[in-house]
């Protein structure tokens, strides 16, 4: 085997160079998405875009993440490490400057764009990258190679924040170009590094032998969901009529995608891995999906202690950086499993005291979730490295990139449902007419639910005598978040939430358990040829 790389043959400081380097490219993924989290307002004012195109461009930052991932799996064992990742920082690069320069929506789309590009390809090679030069270690070392994603956001948040208050109010233009402070120097670092190659390579494990642990099982699944993201995708920006039943059609095209796969590299993949793989869904909407509705609830208690609203995004940044950083501590007393089933009982007990908390009970409930979702990412990518390394940077890879699509297609449309499903309860209940008038049904997926259509709530009240309109407007206002139902909805999110982190602590305390009753958990070695 020529051009090989083993971990033992790099430096020290080649092995602290691509480990900092790996942590400073994920840095600057998390600070462009801070970026957007803090400044779509702005330059949606500026710009005169609707909403619509706003959730549109934040989007386009993050569809595309799964895609790249995924793709660049199945190559860089071939091309190297290097390339991709001088790729990456062209493409992260390019959306900040694209960002500065855009005077539009199709520019703001477009770099955002390359920004998810950018993500998906450091995601594809940092992961990998990180395992082969740790193989030992692989589960603590991905726990503190991802506090980068926090790091970005409290990075690019403090940049936001800090460049107002010292250098004066400061353009959203000039905002975009922060995505440079940690990008800059990671190609630098990056540009004399050796790259270890994968020990699925060392050990001769076989492309068609990788393609083998994902099979029909999982390719199903990734491509389902890849099917309906990308649909969803061109119906927005064409105007196409997006087909009632799209989630059903796009698991069509999974199957069929998947069973072609199946056939082809002759299996019907890991078991264990795409149970993995489906608990992603419930990951991704416990970690990922109520962080909006939790951010939500903090907002008016940090407004009353004079504290900018936006610090709750470095409150629990900052809770999950510190927390990563010193996983080795947890995981030399348990194993990824039954850390996944303690951070499921954690966040379960968060979240449910968040449903009903006031005051400053929020800060501490919310500690007590934020302690829960520290260990989910990483320690399902360890299992995953650990477990299968046969599969190389594919298998490590896919499951990320299905909890992202996930977040997204599952996680914050289930969690809308549910708060349009409570708005319906309330307004029912205080406010009987107003219910009748704007009664709508919602569908997702194959479940339907009752909800209040704003539009038709709007025209409803503004109908109404004066006399009548201000005690209607207290329990539901269609442009306000401030309706008793609407507060109330926000609770009940939280409540209904619950059951995805419950659900990870019976799935993984089982599984810890099947590990338990056949002698403990222990990650596999490949021999190296």
């Amino acid at each position: 085997m020529s051009h090989v790389t083993r971990a033992a043959d790099l430096t020290s400081r080649e092995r602290s160079l691509l480990f900092w380097a790996s942590f400073l490219a994920l840095t600057a993924a998390g600070t462009g998405f801070a970026f957007r989290v803090a400044m779509g307002e702005a330059y949606g004012s500026e710009l005169q875009l609707t909403q619509q195109q706003v959730g549109e461009v934040f989007g386009a930052s993050l569809w595309p993440i799964a895609l790249t991932m995924i793709l660049f799996s199945l190559v860089v064992d071939r091309t190297g490490y290097k390339l991709p990742m001088l790729l990456a920082f062209v493409l992260q690069a390019a959306s900040g400057l694209g960002t500065w320069l855009a005077n539009g929506y199709l520019g703001l789309y477009f770099a955002a764009l390359a920004a998810g590009l950018g993500h998906g390809i450091v995601e594809a090679v940092i992961n990998p990258v990180c395992a082969a030069v740790h193989p030992r270690e692989k589960t603590k070392r991905l726990a503190i190679l991802h506090a980068a994603w926090p790091a970005g956001l409290v990075l690019g948040t403090l940049l936001v924040l800090g460049g107002d208050a010292l250098l004066g109010a400061l353009s959203w233009r000039a905002h975009a170009l922060w995505i440079l402070v940690p990008a800059v120097p990671y190609v630098l670092m990056f540009l004399p590094c050796r790259f270890p190659t994968d020990e699925r390579v060392l050990a001769g494990v076989s492309f068609r032998e990788m393609l083998q642990q994902v099979g029909f099982l999982t390719a199903f699944l990734t491509c389902g969901l890849m099917s309906y993201e990308i649909g969803n995708q061109l119906f927005n920006l064409t105007g196409w009529s997006r087909p009632e039943s799209w989630f059903e059609i796009s698991l069509g095209i999974g199957a069929v995608i998947g069973l072609g796969f199946g056939l082809v590299v002759r299996s019907v993949g890991r078991p264990l891995f795409f149970v993995m793989c489906l608990l992603m869904i419930p990951v991704a909407t416990a970690e990922l999906g109520t962080d909006g509705w939790i951010k939500g609830l903090m907002t008016p208690v940090l407004e009353h202690h004079a504290i900018n609203p936006a610090m709750a995004l470095v409150f629990s940044a900052s809770i999950m950086l510190v927390l990563r950083v010193f996983a080795g501590s947890i995981l030399r007393h348990a194993s990824p499993p039954t850390v996944l089933a303690l951070s499921g009982i954690l966040s379960a007990a968060g979240l449910w005291w968040l449903s009903s908390a006031a005051g400053v009970a929020i800060f501490v409930a919310f500690v007590l979730y934020a302690l829960g979702q520290t260990y989910y990412w990483p320690c399902v990518l360890g299992f995953t490295s650990e477990r299968y390394p046969q599969g190389g940077a594919l298998t490590l890879n896919t499951v990320s990139a299905i909890g992202l699509l996930s977040a997204g297609i599952v996680g914050t449309p289930i969690l809308g449902a549910a708060f349009d499903r409570s708005i319906h309860h309330t307004v029912q209940a205080e406010a009987p007419a107003l219910a009748q008038a704007a009664h709508g049904e919602g569908r997702f997926m194959w479940m339907r639910h009752t909800l209040v259509e704003p539009q038709r709530a709007k025209q409803f009240v503004a109908g109404l005598p004066a006399s009548e309109r201000a005690a209607v407007l207290a329990v539901y206002h269609e442009d306000s978040p401030k309706g008793r139902a609407q507060m109330q909805a926000g609770r009940d999110v939280l409540a209904y939430a619950v059951r995805f982190p419950a659900m990870l602590v019976v799935v993984f305390g089982a599984i810890a358990l099947w590990f338990r009753a056949r002698g403990g958990y222990r990650p596999i070695h490949l021999d190296h040829h």
